[in-house]
């Protein structure tokens, strides 16, 4: 999401754009540790019915995404646009929640919080670094917050671990969050070529005995880091002084961002993100991340990790290196395209109420598509949501959206990955 409004009544003043993104924004990463990661996370033996890589979800293809509004995860076939939702028995039950979201520059120094709810941050409250939802489980010896985000697809029903009465992965996963790492671990510790390269990497690994979740969630830690970087693109060449790197349109769409729309009220700082959340009022549809005791499908954001009702209805503030290209847009995916979310800041509540489910890419299934919308006609849901919303409306003519627009594609850099997608991998499963 951008945010185009400033939080409050009205908009910021002018904020002065930052300085240049460069390599030393950047924790370090281990190169062999980097290439063990690549092959692991295109590597199917990482879920419970080993059927899914974490590739599916984030594919060099599609711009370390999915091009999907919500995934189709552990069950589904075929990747990106085309991804179905599976055949008989292996049929996925409901789709992920919430959009997959682009990969580019977490391995930033800056970052302390990841999710789109930030169920993840850096934080000593359960005495290992991060407060996650794993919480005191959480195994030692992790190098940093990407390594620990990379452990929670692995446990998700609907992303990687499965249904509990189909595996041993899916069923661990309900009992408690760190009995599924052990049994993934076995299985890596069984490929011979997995165990070699980690002793390589790794000179305490002697043997498979020694091999670790901490060593596997580092690894693909790594792999995501130096993987997909951006600090080419037009923008950062023109904060890095050339003059000429951006077009008019783009520099007239520059001065909007940091001046009359808003948007660095928010998108602030190298990496063009508070790190903070807000609400959009983005419509409601799929799922949502329903707690327990909620008697109705929705997702009410940082408020289900927080407990606290401010929180309601607030999502992270993604960065936007290369958002031209991560769409589908919004924490759900709910625009299609880059001026559809665009316009949604400029009057979330009118375009709340405009918005139609014609308007999002869903793969077809008959069975999902009876519960799709419940939550957009729940009208009592529908008025909280409206309640909660933190950016103003923000005056914008159709000339000054697309100069906004021009700004933002000036924001694509590199999108193919370093390393790239392997052509096979140590378990010799298919490769996503």
């Amino acid at each position: 999401m951008l945010a185009l409004g400033a939080p409050g009544a009205s908009a910021e003043p002018a904020t002065a754009s930052p300085p240049p993104l460069v390599a030393a924004d950047f924790h370090e990463f281990d190169e062999a540790l980097a290439e063990i990661g690549r092959l692991l996370f295109y590597d199917r033996v990482l879920s419970g019915n080993r059927n899914i890589s974490c590739g599916a979800c984030h594919h060099h293809d599609l711009a370390s995404g999915d091009g999907l509004a919500l995934g189709v995860g552990e069950g589904g076939e075929g990747i990106g646009p085309k991804r179905t939702t599976g055949r008989d028995a292996a049929r996925i039950e409901k789709r992920v929640p919430r959009n997959a979201p682009a990969l580019f520059n977490l391995g930033a120094r800056d970052i302390r919080v990841l999710f789109h709810d930030g169920r993840l941050s850096i934080d000593d409250i359960f005495g290992n670094g991060f407060n996650s939802p794993a919480e005191e489980y959480l195994p030692d010896g992790l190098k940093g917050i990407l390594a620990a985000q990379a452990l929670f697809p692995l446990t998700s029903e609907t992303e990687m671990a499965g249904n509990p009465e189909e595996n041993k992965v899916a069923g661990a996963a309900y009992d408690r969050i760190d009995h599924v790492w052990p049994l993934l671990v076995e299985r890596v510790r069984a490929i011979p070529e997995y165990v070699e390269m980690f002793g390589r990497a790794d000179p305490s690994i002697r043997s498979a005995g020694d091999l670790t979740i901490a060593h596997i969630a580092n690894a693909l830690g790594d792999f995501i880091n130096g993987e997909w970087r951006v600090t080419d693109s037009a923008f950062d060449r023109f904060l890095g002084g050339d003059t000429a790197a951006l077009s008019t349109p783009a520099l007239a769409g520059m001065e909007l961002f940091y001046g009359k729309a808003g948007c660095a009220a928010c998108h602030s700082g190298k990496l063009m993100s508070d790190q903070e959340f807000h609400a959009l009022a983005l419509p409601h549809f799929g799922p949502g991340r329903t707690r327990l005791f909620d008697p109705y499908v929705r997702d009410v954001g940082r408020m289900a990790e927080s407990n606290r009702l401010e929180d309601a209805y607030r999502f992270r503030t993604p960065m936007l290196r290369n958002v031209e290209l991560t769409g589908p847009w919004g924490h759900n995916g709910a625009y299609a395209t880059l001026e559809g979310i665009v316009r949604h800041h400029l009057d979330p509540l009118l375009s709340l109420r405009a918005w139609t489910p014609e308007m999002v890419q869903l793969p077809a299934d008959e069975r999902l598509a009876e519960v799709d919308f419940i939550a957009l006609q729940d009208r009592r849901e529908r008025a909280r949501l409206e309640s909660r919303v933190d950016i103003a409306p923000v005056a914008l003519s159709d000339s000054e959206v697309g100069d906004l627009i021009a700004f933002l594609k000036a924001l694509t850099g590199s999108a193919d990955g370093r390393l790239g997608r392997p052509d096979q991998v140590p378990s010799g499963l298919p490769v996503d």
